[in-house]
């Protein structure tokens, strides 16, 4: 996998992109190498190598890197048949392709046009309303869609008819989630990029909500997407599928105090970088981070005066308790260290769910019967002769 090595722009007006465009709008980082698909308000479409300047027609609506058999990316698409036609919806991948030939997505007619477009690289299906303009005779203006009710198809199907009337507007109703299953992501430190060819670290399955948390040597944590255009810095202390609940713990060393610090603390849902780490003296260092429930650690000292003191076993929760990020922690060691060996970690045990707390999450409309009161309950009597008689 090529690095983003180089910043591709469009002229939207002309129908230019490339990379050698740099007074007009600059679109994303990508690799000289990479090839670009790229949709146009017609209805067309075409898949082009990434150059210094490449014509591909006027009213583009979407450019991106496109990635040969991608069966997760999904593009939803409304589109008008011909000039006074009728309007279809469809879903669609783009698995394989010639480059440098158009595509038509439509039904082929002249004079049609994409009236809504997505593109969804995790398989999301958002809804919409579309509005109708009104006429004579037609008295509901306004139908609700929602894309997950569409399968996905090749790009040549026709698509499920919307209306034969003239829509006026489409607007987004609600986000979409993904349609499809879990998505397993590895990190590759060699390139400092996510993969789904198994190449490097196998960081989990990922839902189109999770996050990845990456920790910096500077001190800086941050959740990304699991885009995979996304390059990683090299200065990475860890990187892993982060879970909201787990805290990070973190022991460094103060330089002006002369002495080691511990923290625990727990991340913001934000994608704004967090700092945990900072320090005034470029002596001050980050000794070493631990992303376990109940990590455990082993202190090596370094010799004083020619003596050796023995290592000492750490439970980190037994140090300090969960604070907040900005928080300076407790004082980890005075002595001088000459390494911190991270342990086997004890197993995590969540809380059991307590029976009020399962009562409470019973969906109103649970299908199990409900207790019989005292008042509710109903005797049956056996009669010799075979009748049941039911007494309230």
């Amino acid at each position: 996998m090529a690095a983003a090595n180089v910043k591709l722009y469009a002229d939207f007006g002309e129908g230019f992109i490339g990379t050698n465009l740099k007074k007009d709008n600059f679109l994303f980082e990508c690799s000289d190498l990479d090839n670009l698909i790229v949709f146009r308000a017609d209805g067309s479409m075409m898949v082009t190598k990434v150059e210094g300047k490449t014509f591909v027609g006027k009213n583009i609506i979407h450019v991106a890197v496109w990635n040969k058999n991608d069966k997760r990316t999904v593009y939803n698409l409304i589109y008008r048949d011909g000039k006074l036609g009728a309007n279809y919806i469809k879903r669609f991948n783009v698995t394989g392709v010639t480059r440098d030939k158009e595509y038509d997505l439509t039904a082929g007619n002249k004079d049609s046009e994409i009236l809504y477009f997505s593109a969804n690289p995790n398989g999301e299906a958002e809804s919409v309303t579309v509005h109708l303009r009104p006429q004579l005779r037609l008295k509901k203006l306004k139908i609700d869609l929602d894309f997950s009710d569409i399968l996905i198809k090749g790009r040549t199907s026709k698509g499920n008819l919307v209306t034969k009337n003239a829509i006026k507007k489409i607007e987004l109703k609600e986000s979409g989630v993904s349609t499809l299953a879990p998505r397993r992501i590895w990190f590759d430190p060699a390139i400092g990029k996510l993969n789904t060819q198994e190449r490097g670290d196998f960081l989990g399955q990922f839902h189109p909500t999770d996050k990845i948390l990456t920790l910096s040597s500077d001190g800086k944590a941050q959740l990304t997407g699991f885009d995979l255009t996304l390059h990683f810095p090299e200065d990475l202390l860890t990187i892993e599928k982060w879970d909201p609940k787990k805290p990070i713990s973190c022991i460094y060393y103060e330089k002006d105090k002369d002495c080691y610090y511990i923290k625990r603390f727990l991340l913001e849902n934000t994608p704004n970088p967090q700092i945990f780490f900072e320090s005034e003296n470029p002596g001050s260092f980050i000794e070493c981070v631990l992303l376990d429930y109940r990590p455990k650690v082993e202190i090596v000292f370094k010799k004083t005066n020619g003596l050796q003191k023995d290592p000492q076993t750490l439970l980190v929760e037994d140090l300090i308790a969960v604070k907040g990020i900005k928080a300076q922690g407790n004082i980890f060691s005075k002595e001088a260290l000459k390494e911190v060996k991270i342990l086997e970690p004890l197993e995590f045990e969540p809380e059991e769910e307590t029976q009020e707390n399962l009562e409470s999450e019973t969906p109103e409309n649970n299908l199990n019967p409900s207790p019989v009161s005292k008042e509710d309950e109903i005797d049956i009597n056996i009669e010799e002769d075979g009748q049941a008689t039911l007494n309230f």
